[in-house]
């Protein structure tokens, strides 16, 4: 009986894929998806109500409050004139080297996005930095490949992300071996960046610049911003800092990098400014990730039907899942594509019901796994069409998919299977 059921949930597995690459709703498609794992997997009404309704999301509101503030502090960063003081710095730094200056702005995209999340926070920077990289000769292709895996490699150490995932694997934690996997992680992604850069460096052309900025509808910005306090560079790391240092949860340690970029830039002088000013980025913040928060809500309801289905696939994974890790993370590794499009390892896709399925049949601690299915969900992240700010970015520069395709895929591929390796190494 649980071998025909499990079949079926694989049936509709497969059917829930199709849907994705067809450019189903997602939201829509998980939560058909729990109603129809239920159903199949004969899971009782009460615990459908309860199990897969109520207590995934009930139980996921820690982790929209981490998803909140952390929007809340990209707003701030943008709205403050931090990011676009920094995103200055690192034009005026590199405008004698067109190199330089990418590499640059390739740090300063990883600084901003360590703890800043979210469309909004990756649009408001990304009609800053853009033009920058379009200013000293970059192809749109290069520079718009530059700038989104520059945004993906610091997403190992994002905490709100992390948190994100962590609904699948409960028992990892942020902090210990995993900062020192993220860290490894992420600067194996930002050198494949700069390598990318160098191996393009003939296609650098200054004088196309003009021509690329007016087709992105963008002009050299040659006006000054306010000057800031020096400090206030050092802001969007404070709270990956605090975590290191003193351990402490994400939550105050945005609040308290949020607090501090506003006193840094003087924001709080004024009483009824300061309020204003506190106010609309709340909101601007809160309407960034309001999408987000129901999708990811009919995700968990997934993962709850999924991890009450997980015995149903016991037979067959014992079968199919190696019980060696470093066969599990090379297969990871080399598979890693298929978390495009959504597909079966990107976790904010079809790969939750695999995700799901891994930890529920604890052969692996959720420690080891967390980072392994993270590799490939990054990847997607990282050149995915189906990523909202990675299509808002094509639109942007005026570049076709295929393009983002043919260009950050094989960087990300193997970025990848080096990051599965230093998962296992790091962490076991």
């Amino acid at each position: 009986m649980n071998t025909i059921i499990a079949i079926l949930l694989l049936l509709t597995f497969v059917g829930f894929i199709y849907y994705i690459f067809k450019g189903g709703n997602l939201m829509v498609g998980f939560f058909i998806m729990a109603v129809l794992w239920s159903i199949i997997g004969l899971v009782p009404f009460n615990d459908f109500i309860q199990k897969v309704i109520a207590a995934p999301a009930l139980n996921y509101a820690p982790t929209i409050m981490y998803i909140a503030f952390g929007s809340w502090f990209g707003r701030v960063l943008v709205d403050s004139g931090i990011a676009p003081a920094i995103s200055q710095k690192t034009a005026k730094a590199g405008k004698k080297n067109a190199m330089l200056a990418a590499i640059l702005v390739v740090l300063v995209t990883a600084l901003i996005f360590v703890s800043a999340y979210g469309v909004g926070s990756v649009i408001a920077i990304g009609v800053i930095l853009l033009p920058i990289l379009l200013s000293i000769g970059l192809p749109r292709k290069v520079a718009l490949t530059t700038f989104i895996l520059s945004i993906g490699a610091p997403m190992y150490l994002n905490v709100v992300l992390f948190n994100q995932i962590k609904a699948f694997f409960p028992s990892a934690v942020y902090g210990g071996k995993y900062i020192t996997f993220g860290l490894a992680a992420m600067t194996v992604q930002l050198l494949a960046v700069v390598v990318y850069l160098f191996l393009h460096r003939k296609e650098f052309d200054a004088s196309k610049a003009a021509e690329n900025l007016q087709i992105v509808g963008a002009t050299e910005k040659n006006e000054e911003v306010g000057k800031i306090n020096v400090l206030a560079y050092f802001v969007p790391i404070v709270p990956v800092f605090m975590n290191m240092v003193f351990h402490w949860d994400a939550i105050p340690a945005l609040i308290l990098a949020t607090l501090l970029g506003m006193l840094l830039t003087g924001r709080m002088k004024r009483g009824n400014g300061f309020i204003k000013f506190l106010n609309d980025t709340i909101q601007k913040s809160i309407s960034d990730i309001a999408g987000l928060i129901m999708f990811l809500m009919a995700l968990t309801m997934f993962a709850g039907a999924a991890q009450i289905n997980a015995a149903r696939f016991q037979s067959l994974l014992t079968s199919v899942i190696p019980h060696n890790i470093w066969v599990l993370a090379l297969v990871l590794g080399i598979a890693a594509p298929l978390a495009l499009f959504r597909g079966p390892l990107h976790v904010w896709g079809a790969g939750a019901a695999t995700a799901a399925v891994l930890a529920g049949a604890h052969v692996f601690p959720d420690a080891i796994l967390l980072p392994l299915m993270y590799v490939p969900s990054l990847m997607a992240v990282s050149t995915d069409l189906t990523q909202s700010w990675n299509v808002w970015a094509l639109n942007y520069m005026k570049v076709d998919g295929k393009t983002l395709l043919k260009q950050g895929v094989p960087v990300m591929w193997i970025v990848s299977i080096i990051n599965v390796i230093l998962a296992v190494l790091i962490i076991m």
